[in-house]
């Protein structure tokens, strides 16, 4: 079984942090040569004195080194998304200094800090200002029957065992945000009194999930926009038996005077 590995953001932290200031990443740029990145200010401003890369040496340009600098989104991305209160303590920054200085002309809302004007800027403010699931914390979720392939529906209806028109409709639970895929596998299992025969598998969509997978996990793996319940599946399928081998007969010139497990079991069987 799969255990989950927790990192601690202090391990994060060298690919996280600008090596000219030594703050997170505002505004993340990277140098096309090399790939280092970097604040924007702080590769603007070293960029007016110096035409190499500062932590590799690489010659950024030989005239206009401001050409090969891309701004990194990806990158900024991850950081907010690590870093709890970055993203809106940086978007209250920038509003108090464009209250007191007037605003420049050509910059964008989420530049002034102002990014509630916008439907997608709304999105990606709740979205960080509510930082990383805590591991005490409680996600919503909604689960419900997935009826999957014809393959699947025909042995545990034709068995009798469970007859999945009477399987439960749609159910909304509150857990842990560290119960893993496991449990609520589990627990589906003993509410709906499925044979051990049979096994419980939980999906995202169509994707079937791991089992040791976090809620916590699941919210970041996939596109979940907490402005609903979690939405997951759940199907029922045969489980699979594991074939038992049988210990390898002797070779040919050795003694075979004693038999191997499953043939001296039959022998002892059928013997009087």
């Amino acid at each position: 079984m799969h255990r989950t590995t927790r990192i601690k953001i202090t391990e994060l932290n060298p690919h996280l942090m600008c090596a000219l200031c030594g703050g997170y990443f505002i505004d993340a740029t990277t140098i096309v040569e090399c790939l280092h990145s970097f604040c924007k200010t702080c590769i603007v401003h070293y960029l007016e004195t110096n035409k190499y890369c500062p932590m590799c040496d690489v010659q950024v340009h030989k005239t206009r080194p401001l050409l090969s600098i891309r701004s990194d989104k990806t990158l900024q991305d991850i950081v907010y998304k690590l870093v709890p209160g970055l993203f809106k303590d940086e978007m209250k920054r920038r509003r108090d200094f464009y209250a007191v200085y007037p605003v420049a002309e050509g910059e964008t809302g989420e530049e002034r800090g102002e990014v509630r004007g916008r439907e997608r800027g709304q999105e990606r403010e709740q979205e960080r200002e509510q930082g990383p699931l805590p591991d005490e914390g409680i996600v919503s979720l909604s689960i419900e029957f997935h009826p999957g392939s014809r393959e699947d529906q025909k042995g545990p209806v034709e068995n009798g065992d469970l007859d999945r028109d009477k399987s439960p409709g749609l159910r909304f639970l509150r857990c842990p945000a560290a119960m893993t895929v496991m449990h609520l596998a589990k627990f589906l299992r003993n509410k709906m009194d499925v044979p051990s025969k049979y096994k419980v598998e939980v999906l995202y969509e169509d994707e079937p999930l791991k089992e040791y997978y976090t809620l916590m996990d699941i919210a970041y793996i996939y596109p979940w926009r907490r402005s609903g319940p979690l939405a997951l599946k759940y199907r029922v399928q045969p489980a699979r038996k594991r074939l038992k081998l049988c210990p390898a007969l002797p070779s040919e010139g050795t003694n075979t005077s004693g038999a191997s497990e499953c043939e001296s079991g039959s022998d002892k069987a059928q013997s009087p």
